[in-house]
């Protein structure tokens, strides 16, 4: 029993530590490479698109996030929908001109490259593109190909750009739809003005978002100010769904180690029942009967579930060091968005509930037993 215990308890906390892991990384990474804390726009960009749709008095804005100290960096950028024309082929693209040191200071994206270099190549009109949109189109570092877009006089616009790198980040889909540019190159070829579509904002505490952004709301008119929960729901469900993921896995060990404690005690009982019974006739009260049976379970448990979630630890630390590697599984999770290197994590608040809730399944476990113990007749 102790070492059932042991092991089904080091598998579910591996397990949940694995599962903590994969949403962390997701978390961490759509936010540090791309969505940030808070991002701004007007407020019809994001369902209508259009080139026409960009933030007005940016200046007054960029003034305003510089002089907030719960700011830490924020990055304007230049968006647009368009097509990649090559030798090869067309496909529609998103075509995403930012500003070369903002963008480092704010985002993580740049150490997504694999070939080539970042966009402040000295070249004229830089692109970076995804590995996979590169192979698709026969594309190397060094050729040109043509972004064709609509400017915001309402007139489709092409340009050749220089194919400076490659990049490739956690989702295939991301790769193969998203190209680099330059702002300045875009907005040279979009407006007579500069114009910025979006503003990502990285904050030193992500606490503070609901507050920055509802401040950026009131203060300035025509924009629209998002969270990061709000600019990407499905991020927010699959950190949601992580802790109610943790409470089912969590109840299933705990069914069964309840299951586990009630066998073994009824059958050690049973097989006790004369000893319990002379242990009562010579004097021993009935509640100490009780609290004995309920004593033995709590120490079986806690013992086990010591050397479980000793082992779980272990394994953890050393598995949060080299990564679970889901390689075999790789391009299926490439195409959801994740990266088939898991870094379990949980923290000790988590593994004081989990002790905590060992403990209490012990001893409701041991109730029915106990119960029994108490009514062994003497006679």
């Amino acid at each position: 029993m102790l070492a059932a215990i042991a092991i089904g308890l080091w598998a579910g906390v591996v397990t949940v530590g694995t599962m903590n892991g994969m949403v962390d990384q997701r978390m961490n990474y759509l936010i540090e490479n791309e969505i940030t804390h808070l991002q701004i726009h007007h407020p019809e960009y994001r369902t209508e698109r259009r080139p026409t749709d960009y933030i007005p008095n940016h200046p007054d804005i960029l003034n305003f996030l510089s002089s907030d100290e719960r700011v830490k960096a924020f990055a304007p950028r230049t968006l647009s929908d368009g097509m990649l024309q090559t030798p090869v082929k067309t496909a529609g693209v998103q075509i995403r001109g930012v500003d070369t040191e903002t963008e480092r200071t704010t985002t993580t994206f740049h150490e997504n490259m694999t070939e080539g270099d970042w966009l402040d190549a000295d070249m004229r009109n830089p692109v970076l593109l995804g590995e996979n949109l590169a192979r698709d189109h026969n594309m190397r570092i060094g050729n040109r190909i043509v972004l064709t877009f609509e400017d915001t006089s309402g007139d489709l616009t092409s340009a050749a750009f220089n194919v400076a790198g490659l990049f490739r980040s956690a989702s295939t889909d991301y790769d193969q739809r998203t190209v680099f540019v330059r702002n300045n190159d875009l907005n040279d070829l979009l407006s007579e003005e500069p114009v910025y579509h979006e503003i990502a904002v990285m904050l030193h505490d992500i606490e503070t978002a609901e507050a920055v952004s509802a401040e950026l709301n009131e203060r300035f008119g025509d924009i629209e100010a998002l969270t990061w929960t709000q600019i990407s729901p499905e991020l927010s469900t699959i950190v949601e769904l992580g802790g109610i993921m943790l409470f089912i896995v969590t109840g299933i060990i705990m069914l069964a180690l309840a299951f586990g404690i009630l066998n073994t005690m009824l059958m050690a009982l049973f097989e006790r029942m004369n000893e319990i019974a002379m242990l009562i006739s010579i004097g021993m009260s009935r509640i100490r009967v009780f609290m004995m049976i309920v004593l033995e379970s709590v120490i079986l448990t806690v013992t086990g579930a010591a050397g479980g979630l000793l082992l779980a630890w272990l394994s953890i630390a050393s598995l949060s060091e080299r990564g679970v590697n889901f390689e075999m599984f790789a391009e299926g999770i490439a195409e959801l968005g994740w990266d088939h290197i898991v870094y379990p994590v949980l923290s000790p608040n988590e593994y004081l509930a989990i002790l905590t809730l060992v403990i209490t399944i012990a001893l409701l476990s041991s109730v029915w037993p106990a119960i029994k113990a108490t009514r062994i007749r003497t006679s």
